[in-house]
């Protein structure tokens, strides 16, 4: 198991990423992917790396509400 750092932004229709909803874990984890399968609420719709390495997986459902995992280790 790694150790993460995890920003999970929950992000609404109605507020955008400017009013996101954020919060701070620190969890063990097999992997992102492993988390975030366990964890989430709405299928996943993008994995990529940021400019800093870290990995960013994106879920959200089609009404616009989206969840958006970036792990640090």
């Amino acid at each position: 198991m790694k150790e993460y750092e995890v920003l999970v932004e929950e992000i609404t229709p109605c507020g955008g990423e400017q009013h996101a909803r954020k919060s701070i874990l620190e969890i063990e984890a097999e992997s992102p992917e492993a988390y975030v399968e366990e964890n989430r609420r709405y299928p996943v719709l993008e994995q990529l790396q940021n400019q800093n390495g870290d990995t960013v997986v994106i879920t959200g459902d089609s009404h616009g509400y989206i969840v958006r995992y970036t792990f640090t280790e």
